[in-house]
């Protein structure tokens, strides 16, 4: 019933009530929109910080997407009303808010577009929603077909509600020139400096068409009435009543009336944004809708956009639908997250970073850039701040305001990805300065003074203060007195040293590799002496000396991410790895993915902090937290266990069975922030999609496809091809773009040796070295049975 299509560029959900908040996302790098396949919508835009100009029907405070985003009658969406003007029945498009049972009911989402196909009484209505590649605007353009062989009288009514957009003026009208609706608004404030960064702002919302409409209504309770959304008072007459909204909440509500021959269709092209004043709406119509080809110029120059994120590799293994995913849908969104960040003007830094890490597999030039913006943000004795500021205007806020200590772990992790990759030692020696005006150095030593940092930052028993929080945000009060410690932390700096440690030696800085291969050891054995419970390590030890996530706790007894990176920093004996494993498989593991801790927390423990306070099983609060599913995938990869691993990414992509797809709610075109967890407290909502597709995930998950399950994977000398593929594949195909050649590359499980073919000759050892721009390899990779 539900399918990939178009060579799995395309999806197919054949029902609006199979998984009703199942979700598709389009962006530029001005705007977001993410639509549900019923019609729901949230929707963003920078002016310069995120704002909407659809909002709900409740005074809201500024927020980020939320997780499990509630979705209600009145919650804004784009909708299309049918009616039959001989016999008065009434359905909508794509579903909400009539909620008729349908005929035919398609929703589509592309990798440029999002599409949706509805047919009720012989009547289909054909939608098409997207961008443009630069403007704050959206395109949506419908088709109304007559399928009988007799003529029909239709009306088709859009209604795109704007929600309470204001407590200080708010309002809606038609407007004759533009032939379309504005409503207005002013942004709130309250200090009079905010009235003059306000000033500005794109205050209005608009919905303007190629053609004029019979009638429209601006407020929305009017339209409504007491028939309610499912059936408005307004559908009940002939026409709309062309009334306005004054101080009401506005939408933008317009009538269009078709009679159509047997077998007619008719189209109608709609535009759908903000604005800050009517010259601009005027000018953008002018661009977009001067014609049918106006139209599908931006859809295609959106689509050319869209298409500069395509991935370097393109796999064929038994895994069909994993295929499909990595192929057009885990590169897509890599891109949208290194491309336009994640659509702040501060992301956090290690989200920055991490998110620059995918990028260079895509477009290396953008994690170089990338990694120069945050060193010159780095103060001179090595910090790094919380979040990066991408404009000069830009501050930071919310979370970025809170200290953290992990950030410059990520630094020495997205570099080496990014030399592993592109081979450009040069950026070593390239000048940047610091934050607070020392001078500038070379990014070598900035990379230095970060692991100095790092290092300085510890307490007496050689374990790293947490402050406020590392990866975890919310564990926000082990370390708020001073004298915290992150045990995750701990093993991060290790990972991080043996990163930085090949890249010394390379430059011929032997004292420095020396003194950190030694803190290498030493960091491990304290790993070992303050944080090992007897069977797995403890996640850290707050303010008043107490080591958590251990045995003896009821609650948060063991954390995915202490066992995860313990394994990747080599601290544990194979006695122990062994030990952990056991307890991941019994306590974390489930048939959606393995969970970030358990049991989850269901009461505040003041010592912890606020992730104690979340759901149980939702978000850090044992939810099956992606991100930390992916650091566990790449430290089974560094384990050698290329099954586990590969079982570890597979759970994170729904699917194939329709049954998983339902539970988790889900398509399989994005891995989300979390499925929910706490599996064994709560197992009746186990499985949910968070439905977020703002994650570092896509950045890990992408690289151990290419790097660990491929095994296709740059070095110093070349390309490395040491391949971990799950044992019950059989074949498998990949093709890998690197440093300017293509690799076709076989994968054959035989009786024989393994062995390496690179071009008809067999490889002595497993790199292919001397790689020659230009050249297409053809690759064969045997792989003993």
């Amino acid at each position: 019933m539900n399918r990939f299509t178009d060579q799995g560029r395309r999806y197919s959900l054949q029902s609006p009530r199979f998984a009703p908040n199942a979700s598709a996302f389009l962006w530029n790098q001005r705007m977001m929109a993410q639509i549900t396949c019923r019609g729901f919508a949230v929707s963003q835009f920078m002016q310069p910080e995120p704002a909407k100009y659809a909002h709900v029907p409740t005074l809201a405070g500024t927020s980020f997407m939320q997780p499990e985003q509630p979705y209600f009658t009145h919650h804004p969406g784009r909708f299309f009303y049918v009616r039959d003007n001989e016999n008065g029945t009434l359905f909508s498009a794509p579903f909400e808010p009539v909620k008729t049972d349908l005929d035919r009911f398609e929703f589509s989402p592309g990798q440029s577009d999002i599409r949706w196909t509805v047919e009720k009484d012989g009547i289909q209505v054909s939608l098409r929603f997207t961008l443009a590649p630069e403007n704050i605007v959206e395109i949506w353009s419908v088709e109304i077909v007559n399928q009988s062989n007799s003529q029909r009288d239709i009306s088709l009514i859009p209604y795109f509600p704007v929600g309470y957009a204001s407590w200080m003026n708010m309002g809606g009208a038609f407007d004759e020139k533009l032939g379309g609706m504005v409503c207005s608004r002013i942004t709130p404030y309250q200090k009079v400096e905010d009235y003059f960064k306000q000033k500005d702002f794109n205050d209005l919302t608009y919905l303007v068409s190629d053609r004029q409409p019979d009638a429209w209504e601006a407020c929305q309770n009017a339209f409504e009435g007491d028939g309610g959304l499912n059936a408005p008072d307004a559908l009940k007459e002939k026409r709309l009543a062309c009334g306005d909204a004054l101080y009401e909440i506005p939408a933008c509500i317009l009538q269009y009336d078709y009679k159509l021959a047997a077998r007619e269709s008719r189209s109608l092209n709609l535009l759908f944004g903000p604005a800050s004043n009517r010259e601009d709406i005027v000018a953008i119509k002018d661009k977009l809708l001067a014609s049918h080809q106006s139209i599908e110029a931006a859809a295609n120059s959106y689509a050319d956009y869209i298409a500069e994120g395509a991935g370097s590799i393109s796999i064929e293994t038994p895994d069909e639908t994993f295929s499909h995913f990595v192929n057009h849908w885990l590169p897509r969104q890599v891109f949208y997250h290194g491309d336009v960040n994640r659509l702040t003007t501060d992301p956090q830094t290690r989200n920055y970073l991490q998110d620059a890490m995918g990028m260079a597999f895509i477009k290396p030039e953008v994690t170089r850039a990338a990694l120069i913006r945050a060193l010159s943000q780095q103060r001179s004795r090595g910090e790094v701040p919380d979040g990066i500021l991408l404009s000069e205007e830009a501050e930071l806020k919310y979370i970025n305001q809170i200290p953290h200590t992990d950030h410059p772990v990520w630094l020495a992790i997205t570099l080496t990805a990014y030399l592993n990759e592109t081979n450009d030692w040069a950026i070593l020696d390239e000048m940047v300065a610091y934050d607070d005006d020392v001078g500038a150095t070379p990014v070598y030593e900035h990379m230095r003074r970060g692991m100095e940092w790092l290092i300085q930052s510890r307490d007496e028993r050689g374990l790293s203060y947490i402050a406020q929080g590392d990866w975890c945000d919310p564990m926000n009060m082990v370390g708020y007195k001073g004298k915290g410690v992150s045990g995750w932390l701990t093993e991060a700096l290790s990972y991080a040293l043996q990163l930085w440690i090949p890249i010394c030696e390379q430059r011929n800085d032997s004292a420095s590799a020396k003194r950190y291969t030694g803190l290498v050891e030493a960091l491990n054995e304290n790993i070992n002496q303050h944080l090992w419970d007897g069977e797995w390590y403890g996640r850290g030890i707050t303010d008043d000396g107490v080591v958590f996530g251990t045995r003896k706790d009821e609650e948060g007894k063991i954390f995915l991410n202490a066992q995860s990176w313990a394994f990747l920093c080599g601290a544990p004996s194979d006695e122990q790895k062994a030990s952990m494993l056991n307890a991941i498989n019994a306590q974390l593991k489930t048939p959606y993915g393995v969970m970030m801790l358990a049991p989850a927390f269901t009461k505040m423990r003041d010592d912890v902090g606020r992730v104690t306070q979340k759901w149980p099983g939702s978000a850090e609060n044992g939810s099956i937290y992606n991100h930390a599913a992916a650091f566990y995938a790449a430290s089974l990869y560094h384990l050698k266990s290329g099954d586990d691993a590969f079982d570890v990414l597979r759970r994170m992509v729904p699917g194939p069975d329709e049954s998983d797809m339902e539970r988790r709610g889900q398509l399989p075109i994005y891995v989300p922030n979390y499925y929910r967890g706490a599996y064994y407290q709560h197992p009746r909502t186990a499985g949910r999609s968070s439905h977020l597709f703002n994650t570092g995930t896509a950045s890990w998950f992408y690289r151990l496809v290419i790097e660990e399950l491929f095994g296709l994977k740059g070095s110093i000398e070349g390309l490395r091809i040491e391949p971990k593929l799950p044992s019950d594949w059989k074949t498998a195909k990949a093709t890998r773009t690197f440093r300017g050649s293509t690799f076709e590359v076989s994968y054959q499980r035989t009786d024989d040796e393994p062995s390496l073919i690179v071009n008809g000759n067999e490889l002595i050892g497993n790199v292919i070295t001397e790689i020659e721009a230009g050249v297409a390899y053809k690759v064969v990779v045997k792989i003993k049975k």
